[in-house]
C-alpha cells in the first residue's frame, strides 16, 4: 500500500496498515488509537530496527555503569577518601545495585518492563546530578548508594523487554547480541568517561550521562511497544512482597534458573579477581601503565566478535548447558593461564581466549533463563540474574582481595572457585537426568 494513502484517514487505509490483532482495538477505541500504537510502531520501529533500538537501549544502560570506572576512585581520593574509603565507595553501587536488581524484577512482572525501564531511566538521570554536590567522602558514598539502586532497575529491564522480542528459536542468538551491547558500553564507555574527565572535568561525565539516560527515556517512552496484557487472573493481582516470596522462591526451585544464576556468577567472579589482580601482575612486571586497560580491551573485543559474526548462530543450535560448561572450561584454563605467564603477547593471546570463554557463558545463561522461566516471572527472573552479577564482582574483587595480595595466587584461587561451581553444575544436571528417567519409567 503506498505511504501517502495513510495521510487519508479512512478505516479502510488502516485496516490495510496495521496487523489484525491491533484491529480489535480499533473495534473498541477508534481509528485514533490504532494509530498512536500501531502505525506508530509498525511502520517505523518494524523489525530489524526495533530489535536495534532495543540493543541500543542496553547499551546506554550499561554506559552508565561503565562510564564511571576510570573516575569514580580518584574522585573519592580527592575528596580526602582514604583507602576503606576509596573501597566503599566503589563497593557500595554494586551491593546497592543488587537490591535494585531484585526491585526491578519484581516490578516489570507486576506493571511492565517499558514502564520500570523509563523510570528508572528518568530517577537515574536525575541521581546523576547529585554527584555535583558532593563534597565530601561520605556523601560520595550516600550518592553512590542511590545510583546503585536506581542504576539497578534498567538492565533487567533491557534484558527482558529484549527476551520477549526475539522468537524462541532465535533466543540464543538474541541474547549473544545483546551481550554485544554490553560489551560495546564495557568498550565505550571507560573511555568515554577518561576523555570527558580529561577535557572538561569530573563533573562533565555526570552532567552528560544524565543527559543521555534522559534522552533515551524518551525514546523508550515513544518507540517501545507495550507489553501485552497477561491473563485477567494475573493482571488484576497486586501483590504484596511478602505474597511474591512463593513466586521467588519457585524461581529459586527452578533448576534451569539455578544453572543461570551460578553461570552468571561464576562469569563475573572471575571478572572481579581479573580486575584486581592483572593490573597488579602487569606492574609487577614492569609493563607500562595502559597494559592492564588493553589486556581488558581485548578480551571485550573477542567477546563481542563472537556475539555477531555468524558464529553467533551456535548459540540456538546447540544446548545452552553444553555451551556453558564450555565457556566455563575455558575461562578456567585462561585463569591458571594467566597465572603462570609473564610474556606481554602471551598474555594477550590468553586474554583473547578468555573472551571466547566470556562470550559462550553470558548468552547460554541467559538463554536458560528465557527458555525455561514463564513470561510472567521473566522480570523476577532476570533480576536475580543482574543480582548474582553483582555478587559475582563484589565476591571476586573484595573476598579474594582480602585473602590475598599476590595476583597470580588470587587468578588460581579464581580457578579453584570455578571448578567447585562447575562440579556443582555437572552434579545438578546428573540428578536432574536421574529424576527424569525415574518419572519416565514410572
Amino acid at each position: 500500500m503506498p505511504l501517502w494513502n495513510l495521510m487519508i484517514l479512512t478505516p479502510e487505509n488502516v485496516r490495510n496498515s496495521v496487523k489484525p490483532a491491533i484491529m480489535k482495538e480499533e473495534d473498541n477505541k477508534g481509528v485514533t488509537a490504532i494509530l498512536s500504537n500501531g502505525i506508530r510502531h509498525s511502520l517505523f520501529f518494524r523489525g530489524g530496527t526495533m530489535r536495534a533500538l532495543i540493543y541500543l537501549i542496553i547499551l546506554v544502560s550499561f554506559l552508565d555503569t561503565f562510564v564511571q570506572l576510570p573516575i569514580i576512585g580518584p574522585y573519592a581520593k580527592s575528596l580526602g577518601a582514604g583507602s576503606l574509603g576509596i573501597g566503599l565507595t566503589i563497593g557500595m553501587y554494586s551491593l546497592s545495585n543488587m537490591a535494585g536488581n531484585v526491585f526491578a524484577g519484581h516490578w516489570i512482572d507486576r506493571f511492565g518492563a517499558k514502564v520500570v525501564l523509563v523510570t528508572g531511566m528518568v530517577i537515574t538521570a536525575a541521581v546523576l546530578l547529585l554527584y555535583l554536590t558532593v563534597h565530601t567522602p561520605e556523601q560520595l558514598i550516600a550518592v553512590r548508594f542511590v545510583h546503585g539502586l536506581t542504576g539497578g532497575l534498567l538492565t533487567p529491564c533491557a534484558f527482558t523487554i529484549a527476551a520477549s522480542r526475539a522468537s524462541m528459536n532465535r533466543q540464543g542468538r538474541a541474547m549473544a547480541l545483546s551481550g554485544a551491547s554490553v560489551g560495546m558500553a564495557a568498550i565505550i564507555g571507560p573511555a568515554m568517561g577518561g576523555i570527558f574527565k580529561a577535557k572538561w572535568g569530573v563533573d562533565s561525565v555526570f552532567i552528560v550521562t544524565s543527559i543521555l539516560l534522559a534522552l533515551f527515556s524518551l525514546v523508550a517512552w515513544a518507540a517501545l511497544p507495550r507489553q501485552p496484557k497477561r491473563d485477567s487472573s494475573r493482571s488484576r493481582e497486586r501483590l504484596t512482597w511478602s505474597e511474591a516470596i512463593p513466586e521467588w522462591t519457585r524461581l529459586l526451585r527452578n533448576p534451569y534458573a539455578v544453572t543461570a544464576y551460578t553461570g552468571a556468577f561464576a562469569l563475573l567472579f572471575a571478572m572481579g579477581v581479573l580486575t584486581f589482580a592483572l593490573p597488579l601482575k602487569t606492574d609487577e612486571l614492569l609493563m607500562p601503565a595502559q597494559t592492564a586497560g588493553m589486556l581488558l580491551s581485548t578480551f571485550g573485543l573477542i567477546a563481542i566478535l563472537v556475539f555477531v559474526l555468524p558464529s553467533n548462530r551456535m548459540f540456538d543450535r546447540l544446548p545452552p548447558f553444553r555451551l556453558l560448561l564450555i565457556g566455563l572450561a575455558i575461562v578456567m584454563v585462561s585463569l591458571l593461564g594467566l597465572s603462570s605467564l609473564t610474556n606481554l603477547s602471551a598474555l594477550y593471546v590468553v586474554m583473547g581466549i578468555y573472551g571466547i570463554g566470556y562470550a559462550l557463558i553470558f548468552p547460554s545463561a541467559s538463554a536458560l533463563l528465557v527458555r525455561h522461566v514463564p513470561k510472567e516471572d521473566r522480570g523476577k527472573a532476570f533480576g536475580l540474574f543482574y543480582a548474582f552479577f553483582s555478587l559475582g564482582v563484589v565476591a571476586g574483587s573484595s573476598a579474594v582481595g582480602a585473602l590475598t595480595s599476590d595476583p597470580d595466587t588470587a587468578l588460581v584461587i579464581a580457578a579453584g572457585g570455578l571448578v567447585l561451581l562447575t562440579l556443582s553444575l555437572l552434579l545438578r544436571n546428573k540428578r536432574m537426568a536421574s529424576n527424569v528417567v525415574k518419572d519416565s519409567d514410572a
